[in-house]
């Protein structure tokens, strides 16, 4: 064991003395060269380009960006294509050392790039590829550890990391959909407060010496928007802050109250349209996480217990805790799934009918992929329906302050 750690540490080390370097050479035909190559300094990168038959011209460091140095943070997205890459160097035969590194050194992301080095360090000391991505909970959560041990433990390493690596594509391509549906109420609201600002700050403050040449009392409605225009004006520091301390409230409330979300978590389920989105989001997430743990050789409750961190919101993970529990103590999944109360009969009955087929990771996965489409559909449904209520709001706010900017004079036509 000691050993073993003294191989990580000392890869690492080795790791960490490279240096990247930009050359630039010619090959023995003449033809220009130039690439990118770790080293540990510039005369032994020129030592083995010479040996691979490039007479080099320069070699310098690799300059670093004036912003971002560390560089972009490490997205699910980039964890996505890392699962398809390392499926695919596996399935090839190339051996996993090897895969990581030449993963690696394909990334242009350098946080990603010692990410990828840092497992290969530990794998080279020793640790199995589970073990070593489990030291990385940040980027491989317990799920995806779980599947490639029990990868590992029947054998089946490639094929279950060709899972991993489809179903990471899928969730993600989920997760965007969702993130799709919601932006569009968001937008609304931008748009109409930003509309709303303009006017009460540069339209409306030019009717005020207008309304004062009349010489007669304002009707209450423009006396009111007069009123906020002025409000905005004196204290648009004060709105900005309220609004910035509310949002920075709202998320840290959510983040650190579980309370407070697997409320909004309940509430957003019943908004209209959205929540249809997010119940048949959390079935399709439900359902493909379930159909890979299963297919992967997972113990059922130990699945379940994994796929409840799965299903991006807590109402439905409370539900698949439940179903846990009842599987645990004998229930089939299709009858604990009928207690809970939130799943469709259509899905119960595809569970039973794959539970009693022996085939229960086949038929979850066409749950997932008809409720995947259902969320397609929805969010296509949702872009057609926003666009009008984009232009409904912003008709509304422009109407009602040109109203009450020309109510006094339409007032002051009628008595002439």
């Amino acid at each position: 064991m000691a050993a073993s750690k003294a191989a990580v540490v000392k890869s690492r080390a080795a790791t960490s003395a490279m240096s990247e370097f930009v050359w630039e050479g010619t090959d023995k035909r003449g033809i220009k060269m130039k690439g990118e190559s770790n080293a540990k300094n510039a005369n032994l990168l020129r030592a083995e380009l010479r040996k691979q038959g490039i007479n080099p011209t320069i070699v310098k460091p690799k300059g670093k960006p004036l912003f971002g140095a560390a560089g972009a943070s490490i997205k699910p997205q980039d964890i996505a294509v890392f699962s398809r890459q390392i499926a695919t160097m596996m399935q090839s035969g190339v051996p996993m050392v090897q895969s990581f590194e030449i993963i690696a050194g394909g990334q242009k992301n350098p946080r990603l790039k010692d990410l990828l080095m840092g497992i290969k360090a530990e794998i080279e000391g020793g640790s199995s590829l589970s073990e070593a991505l489990g030291k990385n909970p940040l980027y491989f959560d317990d799920l995806y550890v779980n599947l490639v041990k029990a990868g590992e433990g029947a054998g089946v390493l490639d094929v279950v990391l060709n899972t991993i690596a489809n179903y990471k594509e899928n969730i993600e391509t989920l997760k965007g959909k969702i993130k799709k549906a919601l932006f569009y109420p968001a937008m609304v609201i931008a748009v109409a407060v930003l509309v709303s600002a303009v006017l009460l700050i540069f339209v409306v403050p030019s009717f005020r010496n207008v309304f004062k040449s009349f010489g007669a009392d304002l009707p209450a409605f423009t006396l009111f928007i007069l009123a906020c225009s002025d409000f905005v004006i004196a204290y648009w520091w004060l709105i900005i802050g309220a609004a910035a301390g509310a949002v920075f409230a709202f998320f840290a409330a959510k983040k650190r109250s579980r309370a407070f979300a697997q409320f909004l978590d309940r509430m957003i389920l019943k908004i209209p349209v959205i929540g249809q989105v997010m119940h048949n989001s959390a079935i399709a997430r439900f359902s493909r996480t379930l159909a890979v743990t299963f297919k992967a050789g997972v113990p059922l409750v130990e699945a379940l217990d994994t796929v409840a961190g799965a299903c991006g919101n807590i109402v439905y993970e409370n539900a698949v805790l439940r179903i846990r529990d009842d599987v645990a103590v004998g229930y089939q999944v299709n009858l604990a799934m009928k207690q809970v109360g939130l799943f469709p009969n259509m899905v119960i009955q595809m569970t039973a009918i794959g539970e009693e087929a022996g085939a229960l990771d086949t038929m979850l996965y066409k749950v997932a992929e008809f409720y995947e489409q259902e969320v397609n559909n929805a969010v296509d449904t949702l872009s057609t329906l926003i666009e009008p209520m984009v232009m409904m709001v912003i008709g509304v706010i422009v109407g009602s302050m040109v109203i009450g900017m020309y109510l006094p004079i339409f007032k002051l036509a009628a008595a002439m």
